[in-house]
């Protein structure tokens, strides 16, 4: 008689809840789990009684497997429903499912299947599916889908969630929606007074510019703006967000550029998503990034709980991973050679010669945009945005061959492991994209909540290529920013501490192949991709000992920020206020004190208007660059220093600690100020007003602090200021009318607060020739790309000869001979560098 399977162990009805149980007793892909798993599930069993969990692994140390477990014995112990999130829909219905099929575990992709409200299965889905104002899950009062009681909420990628989390309580109002011509027409005379110059870059279509709308007019008017878009709730640019935000509208900030309307809070209102807020547990799963802070920013997270990882013992699992950044291991190493050494590896032809001498690899390299990937285009055998992601990724893990394969904007939620990806290249990070983000940007360009996000993205892109310890790739970073993050200490400590022990030893090969070609560079990866035995023993050791951060860093002002909005958002506005002023008393960062003063001012003025404008007067003197009272004192001209070395001097022992920051600094100017590309404007106006610093000028931008003309300010002399307009973004081949006017102007306004210091108009532009039409400037100057070009050569001179010599461009004498040789006195500078405009022929 053939045996009854269904009979065998039907009397063992007490479900597993160790997760280490529940894998033992599954299909087992792999004999036993990693000892680093098991470490990690133990350690989460012990404090799953905890709301919050944060687990960090390193990237490829089986993460997904771990919170697929965590989901299962949440279900098996009754606590209720299991979600797991994951970054995009690729990621959840590809990689993280298929894990799960491994570990025996049902899954599905529809929360409303039965199963899963059965607590039978788990729902495997992206952000957006659980934070949007039509959630299945249910949002906070809509009635008509109810809200969805949860035991464990997994977030994969805990980091890579915040930016598309943060954006999904972002409500933008293109130009073509029929409230949005009425929304800014009811603040236009406000905004026409308090920022004359924003506003007619953004009616003039300026890529870049954006206005704010000042934080008293919203409050004061929210009820209007209530009355106007409430009754498209329901449109498709609507519903998804309004429904997260209405009842927060009056403390939103709202930002209005060329291409619409931007609404957004001061951190995203997660109450609104019950089903997450309530969840009995919460589990983010996440690499071992040092600072934890804008997990409470954004979906707040408690501190005391973020500051106690789950961890393994050790972190030494991870793949061998070689790091490099060409540039700063020579300068001179250009763009179009890194392009062309990573094509030769993508053929097997290492020698260049068009013949194949070794075996050819997978080379991907990920690029921020789609701008960024054409300049790739002559190399690339492949390119992929994200509508041919999933067919190249799956091209990359299952043809034994590609080639080089560039991938637009991917810096998380794929895995190229093994022979999928053995050099990988980062080319840039991404920049910020709408208008909060690039007004923070402004406001804070080098805030540590910033620079961390930067490192974030890189870490992230850095793991693509490695996926456990026995993977290996080589990676290359392109450009002075990549190379700043890993040559720069007060960054380095932001990376893990498996990275930051590859990125040591990855340095002693680097310092010994300094201001070598790329043959050296060449035989550095090649020790890699080949498995040199002395490489292998270096890499191996680096990471013998490495142990996980036993703490994470959660920064006073990142809770203060999220406590204030939690107490605004009930209505506590002075306690709101009083958070946010005990935690800016405490900090020495004049900058981020003068951004936590500006959102305290907006808290305090549903209490106390006059208050709330003297606070913002206070925020101003601590950052120019926040929002400017309704009674605004009047524009300041700036002093010029007493001896223009002696400025640059100070300036540069205070900005860099070593000659390769020094150089990778002034190289990192250069690469902001780009031509014809309207979106990065406001890069070149940051990075003119740093070059200014770096020369030794007062450098200001009226644009950006009193909302007027002119772009820059360069304090030559105390007789002579250079009145700067940029039109880097120009594509013609003509100094129009409106782009003559515009200097005209600033000249006037220059000259009608400083009456007794000469201007001299500087322009940055495509061409010095006038339009018939532009009125003369008497004394024009004109920056032309062939210029600018000369003028980066002349700056990177200076900086290559005092970086040269131990701590030179801390001596004045030093630098002042440079200045001198360069040209690059107040006296010399645009007369050298730039071209006299002229009339069109």
């Amino acid at each position: 008689m053939p045996l009854n399977w269904s009979l065998v162990g039907a009397g063992e009805t007490d479900p597993l809840l160790r997760p280490r149980d529940i894998y033992a007793a599954g299909p087992r892909p792999w004999p036993y789990l990693r000892h680093e798993q098991g470490e990690v599930l133990d350690r989460w069993f012990e404090r799953r009684t905890d709301k919050d969990v944060v687990i960090k692994q390193n990237t490829g140390g089986g993460k997904t497997a771990a919170g697929l477990l965590i989901a299962q014995s949440t279900l098996n112990e009754g606590v209720g429903k299991a979600v797991y999130l994951a970054g995009d829909t690729h990621y959840a219905s590809g990689q993280v499912q298929k894990e799960a099929l491994n570990l025996g575990l049902v899954t599905t992709t529809d929360p409303r299947d039965p199963a899963f409200q059965q607590e039978k299965a788990i729902p495997v889905t992206n952000f957006k599916k659980l934070f949007n104002g039509m959630s299945t899950f249910g949002v906070a009062g809509d009635n008509s889908r109810p809200h969805m009681p949860l035991g464990v909420v997994v977030v994969d990628d805990a980091h890579a969630a915040l930016n598309t989390i943060t954006r999904q309580f972002r409500l933008f109002i293109p130009c073509g929606h029929k409230t949005h011509d009425k929304l800014v027409n009811m603040f236009a005379h406000e905004l026409r007074r308090q920022a004359p110059n924003q506003w007619r870059d953004v009616q003039a279509g300026d890529y870049s510019a954006l206005v704010r709308v000042p934080f008293w007019t919203w409050a004061n008017r929210h009820q209007e703006v209530m009355d106007l878009l409430h009754p498209h709730s329901s449109d498709d640019e609507f519903k998804y967000v309004w429904p997260l935000i209405a009842d927060v509208l009056n403390l939103c900030t709202a930002s209005i550029t060329s291409r619409g309307v931007e609404v957004r809070p001061p951190c995203p209102p997660v109450h609104a998503i019950p089903a997450f807020t309530n969840a009995q547990r919460r589990v983010y799963l996440t690499a071992t990034l040092a600072d934890d802070s804008a997990l409470t920013t954004a979906l707040d997270v408690g501190p005391a709980l973020l500051a106690c990882p789950v961890t393994p013992g050790s972190a030494a699992d991870m793949g061998d991973r070689l790091i490099l950044a060409p540039l700063s291991l020579n300068p001179s190493l250009g763009d179009e050679a890194i392009r062309l050494l990573a094509k030769q590896f993508a053929d097997g032809d290492r020698n260049g010669d068009g013949v194949a001498e070794t075996e050819p690899v997978n080379v991907v390299v990920i690029v921020p945009s789609s701008k960024r990937a054409a300049v790739w285009a002559p190399y690339a055998h492949r390119i992929h945005s994200a509508a041919t992601l999933d067919e190249g990724v799956k091209e990359l893990r299952e043809t034994p061959h590609v080639g080089l394969v560039v991938l637009v904007n991917k810096y998380d939620g794929i895995d190229l492991p093994n022979n999928a990806c053995r050099l990988l290249i980062l080319d840039g990070v991404p920049l910020p994209l709408d208008a909060a983000e690039r007004r923070e940007a402004a406001i804070l360009p080098d805030s540590r909540f910033r620079v961390t996000q930067s490192i974030q993205r890189i870490e992230q892109g850095m793991g693509r290529g490695v996926r456990d310890r026995e993977d290996y790739c080589a990676v290359l970073l392109m450009g002075a920013e990549l190379s700043m993050a890993i040559h720069d200490p007060r960054r380095l400590d932001l990376f893990s501490p498996a990275t930051r022990a590859q990125l040591r030893v990855s340095r002693s090969i680097a310092d010994q192949i300094a201001g070598e070609g790329l043959g050296q560079v060449r035989e550095a990866i090649d020790a890699c991709l080949e498995r040199h035995p002395q490489w292998l023993t270096a890499s191996r050791r680096a990471l013998a000992d490495v142990q996980y951060d036993q703490t994470s860093t959660v920064h006073a002002e990142a809770t203060a920020n999220r406590q204030a909005f939690n107490l605004a958002a009930i209505g506590q506005y002075q306690a709101a206020v009083s958070r946010l002023q005990a935690v800016i008393n405490s900090l020495e960062d004049k900058a981020l004190r003068g951004y936590l003063m500006e959102q305290k001012a907006a808290y305090l003025h549903h209490v106390d208007p006059s208050a709330a404008q003297q606070a913002l007067t206070t925020a101003v003197v601590e950052n120019p660059m926040v929002q400017r009272p309704v009674d605004d004192v009047a524009p300041r001209t700036i002093k010029a220093a007493a001896v223009q070395a002696r400025a640059a001097t100070e300036y540069l022992r205070e900005t860099y600690s070593d000659g390769v920051q020094l150089v990778l600094g002034v190289r990192h100017i250069f690469d902001q100020i780009v031509w014809g590309d309207k979106d990065r404007t406001n890069d070149a106006e940051a990075a003119w007003e740093l070059l200014g610093h770096h020369l030794g000028f007062r450098s200001d931008r009226p644009d950006q602090m009193f909302k007027i003309d002119p772009d820059n300010r360069w304090a030559l002399t105390n007789e002579q200021h250079a009145i700067i307009e940029l039109k880097t973004g120009s594509s013609s081949d003509l100094i129009s009318k409106d782009d003559a006017d515009q200097l005209g102007g600033s000249v006037r306004w220059h000259e009608s607060i400083a009456p007794d210091i000469r201007a001299q108009p500087v322009m940055l532009h495509p061409s010095s020739t006038l339009h018939t039409q532009s009125p003369p400037v008497p004394g024009l100057r004109v920056v032309t790309p062939n210029k600018l070009d000369e003028l980066r050569e002349a700056v990177a001179g200076v900086a290559r000869a005092l970086a040269t010599g131990h701590g030179r461009w801390g001596n004045e004498q030093s630098v002042a001979a440079e200045l001198q040789r360069a040209k690059l006195t107040a006296g010399a500078i645009f007369s050298t560098y730039t071209e006299t405009a002229r009339p069109a022929l």
